[in-house]
């Protein structure tokens, strides 16, 4: 299988009161490309047992062994986001990417835990390639509790690559680095749960309206968006259809807990013909 969309991270065990299930970016951003109708693979560093038998058929999934896999608890309260890391994976490198997966069409990167090293943004000079920056924005203190930090390595990811997407939350109180960022990189999306996404490209700023939805489980809306975003622009090269298209993908993806609401392509394909969206410019 030719692969044509590859994402780079950990994946997680996200705890639950009775268990866990399998997480992180480059979980939900693979299913999800796999579910829009591309051909997906997925590279990531954890201990081999995790891999439960059937949950990424379909997918390509290159696992380079860890002793352990990264793992975290999440807790919503008052609709934020609380989270501790029990354990963490080691990193990945460009020695890790096999040879048949140098050149897809699109690359993701998205790390959960500092773990992807920031040289490979430029590792794929002939793909598009996307950046989901929450794993460098973050830290853990002693107890394991996540808590921001600043991107160190942001200009050595994002000059080398033509997609930032981050949300509101990643910024926290302070946005002052997004301008930052807008000079960068090409196309810097932001999003902003249940009020949408604002596109910055080309000096612009666009605001592109959500699709309703009825919110059972908001874990990761964010790399359901990036996944489906790049694969609209790869396909479009227009980044506001991207933004409409995501917006949708994401906004189904919520309705159900983990993985079990990304929509298939046929879905979102008829909600966009039923409903036309204006954006503004």
């Amino acid at each position: 299988m030719t692969v044509d969309f590859l994402v780079i991270g950990h994946i997680t065990k996200d705890l639950q009161p009775d268990g866990f299930t399998l997480g992180g970016t480059v979980t939900y951003a693979a299913l999800t490309a796999l579910r829009m109708g591309r051909r997906p693979a997925l590279l990531t560093r954890a201990n081999p047992s995790i891999i439960q038998n059937g949950y990424y058929r379909g997918i390509e999934v290159y696992v380079v062994p860890s002793e352990h896999t990264t793992t975290f608890r999440n807790l919503y309260r008052d609709g934020h986001r609380e989270q501790f890391v029990t354990e963490v994976a080691e990193p990945i490198t460009i020695a890790d990417v096999p040879p048949q997966w140098r050149r897809p069409k699109i690359v993701l990167l998205g790390p959960v835990a500092q773990e992807v090293d920031p040289e490979l943004a430029a590792a794929f000079p002939n793909s598009l390639v996307g950046v989901v920056p929450q794993g460098w924005l973050r830290r853990w203190d002693t107890s394991g509790r996540v808590v921001p930090q600043r991107w160190e390595h942001a200009k050595t990811v994002l000059q080398a690559a033509r997609v930032l997407v981050l949300s509101d939350e990643d910024l926290g109180e302070d946005i002052s680095p997004l301008e930052e960022y807008k000079q960068l990189t090409e196309i810097v999306v932001l999003t902003q749960a249940s009020r949408g996404c604002t596109v910055y490209w080309k000096g612009g700023a666009y605001h592109v309206p959500p699709r309703p939805a009825n919110e059972v489980d908001p874990t990761g809306a964010g790399d359901v968006f990036t996944a489906a975003f790049l694969i609209r622009l790869e396909e479009t090269g227009d980044p506001l259809a991207a933004a409409q298209f995501a917006n949708v993908v994401a906004s189904f993806s919520v309705e159900a807990p983990g993985v079990k609401g990304i929509p298939s392509r046929e879905v979102v394909e008829a909600w966009l013909a039923e409903h036309a969206q204006d954006v503004r410019r």
